[in-house]
């Protein structure tokens, strides 16, 4: 048990970090044109940007399949990965960008600085100075208290 509660921590980790990476150097970098859909208002509840929540997803899916059948590393990886996404679509698509309005805005100091970051990040519809490309890695400035 504690050791399929390593893989599902690696494959969450994973995420966060790989996800930071293809975020900053992939999706502003060579794969620009479908993350750009993400930074222009949208008209429309899917965006081609999505795009690549299906293809995380996919690899969880992958992952989970390959393994099943032995519960090995493949299928708890995969479930961390699972376990990320959701996490992702909660924080993201419905705290931060209300996409579905299930909650309030956040007054949690960790999910307020989550949600300030992922403003900042916004300020910019363009391919450069953009900043805080995580989810959970994000600069410690945006978990300052506000002054009252």
């Amino acid at each position: 048990m504690i050791t399929a509660i390593g893989f599902i921590i690696l494959g969450f980790a994973a995420m966060e970090f790989s996800g930071w990476f293809i975020h900053k150097y992939l999706m502003h970098g060579p794969l620009w044109m479908i993350h750009k859909t993400h930074h222009q208002p949208s008209k429309t509840f899917f965006e081609l940007n999505d795009l690549f929540s299906v293809l995380f997803g996919s690899i969880a899916v992958v992952l989970i399949l390959l393994g099943v059948d032995n519960f090995d590393y493949r299928f708890w990886i995969g479930m961390g990965i699972s376990l990320y996404g959701i996490l992702y679509f909660i924080l993201h698509d419905v705290l931060v960008h209300r996409r579905l309005k299930w909650f309030d805005r956040p007054n949690n100091t960790f999910l307020k600085g989550i949600f300030k970051a992922h403003q900042a990040h916004h300020r910019t519809n363009q391919k450069e100075d953009a900043v805080s490309f995580g989810l959970f890695v994000v600069p410690k400035e945006f978990f300052k208290n506000e002054e009252k």
